[in-house]
């Protein structure tokens, strides 16, 4: 369902619109139930070993869409061509698959260029390196629509996508069937003009932010809620903004924190983080993640490389700083279930090389707090969620 606040199709007039999402339970975790998940740790390292060492094409190497949750609607083109898409903070380019994709793309729907009389190609190629493989093809400019087409929609003529001639491996057996990126124009490969940038350029939304909301997650075997608010709060499942954070680097959505505890550990260690649409774990650096798994009592897992818990545990919640303000992550929101009688700890370390985002905030973090990102101010706002 969407929510339409204020928009009118084909007009100029400024918009709030509500894009409720489709919640997918993470591929990693449905790996790691049925035993699959360590042959796919060993094809994902053998994929980042094998790569050439040119930087230049190296943007988004880090990124592994197992862990995601959540995607939307969209559509490109004139007529309409429906996809369903991630919907990532910690990209920045629109991908989808073109007809002249045919390896992972079994399956999937392809955008046939030759279909939309408003399709202007450009030639350019691009390339994306991704933790399951490269993806690239060539750039057009289309009409981009946030929504579906049995959707109410926002409309954003003129806008970059890139057609994929090959993708990475991870489309086969993945629901999602593009990415949106929706970070800044400078993490934009070959710095183009992201869609949701160019709909804030060409003033059709109200405010120039956006406002994330995570539901909590069901019992085993239910789906979760969520929805992007364009253009504006989301005031219907977010309380009052508690505060906003400088982004510190506005390629991601980048700040700084300080302070993250749980139980008898507790760091004053300030650490650069992002928050990310796209992973539903917390990620940090080995040794803090290590002593927060220790403190809530969780053991490592060496086979799935992750932490497991008692289902059951509940040893307060993970504290944090953000500003002026103290945030916490509630038990509910950082264990995972898995099965019956298994749960994960949500939270993985990550390679850290001392520059960069050390922290990753994804699932646990959004599901606590509503994240208001403010384009314009180049900041982040955090609202508890009232669900």
């Amino acid at each position: 369902m969407i929510t339409i606040l204020l928009f009118l199709v084909g007009s100029s007039t400024a918009a709030v619109l509500e894009h409720q999402l489709v919640w997918k339970e993470s591929r990693m975790v449905q790996m790691i139930r049925n035993g699959e998940y360590p042959a796919y740790l060993e094809y994902r390292d053998r994929m980042v070993a094998a790569r050439t060492s040119n930087l230049a094409t190296v943007v988004q190497s880090a990124t592994d869409y197992v862990y995601y949750e959540y995607m939307g609607n969209v559509t490109v083109g004139t007529p309409d061509q429906n996809f369903i898409v991630v919907l990532d903070t910690g990209s920045a380019n629109l991908l989808i698959p073109g007809t002249n994709c045919t390896t992972y793309c079994e399956n999937k729907r392809l955008f046939n260029e030759k279909e939309s009389i408003t399709y202007v190609a450009t030639n350019k190629p691009w390339q994306i390196k991704y933790a399951s493989g490269d993806a690239y093809g060539t750039l057009g400019i289309d009409t981009v629509k946030i929504g579906g087409s049995l959707e109410t929609q926002l409309v954003i003529p003129n806008s970059y996508l890139g057609v994929a001639d090959t993708v990475g491996s991870d489309f086969k057996w993945s629901p999602k069937e593009g990415v949106f990126g929706l970070a800044f124009t400078a993490l934009a490969v070959d710095n183009i003009t992201p869609p949701l940038i160019n709909a804030i350029n060409q003033g059709l939304l109200d405010q120039p932010i956006f406002t994330t909301w995570f539901g909590q997650r069901g019992a085993l075997g239910t789906s979760a809620s969520g929805s992007f608010t364009y253009g504006g709060l989301d005031r219907t499942h977010c309380g009052p903004v508690i505060g906003y954070a400088p982004l510190t680097n506005a390629r991601h959505f980048q700040f700084q924190a300080t302070g993250f505890s749980l139980g008898s550990y507790q760091s004053t260690t300030t650490y650069e983080v992002i928050t990310d649409t796209a992973t539903s774990f917390l990620c940090g650096p080995q040794a803090a993640i290590d002593s927060l798994a220790k403190a809530a009592g969780a053991t490592w897992d060496q086979t799935n490389q992750v932490y497991n818990i008692p289902c059951g545990t509940d040893a307060g919640p993970i504290k944090m700083k953000i500003g002026a303000f103290n945030y916490v992550i509630r038990a509910n929101n950082y264990i995972l279930q898995i099965d019956t009688n298994s749960c994960l700890f949500a939270a993985i370390p990550q390679s850290y090389a001392g520059f960069g985002p050390a922290w990753i905030l994804g699932g646990p973090f959004m599901r606590q707090y509503c994240n208001v990102h403010d384009i314009g101010q180049k900041r982040v706002g955090f609202c508890l969620s009232l669900q």
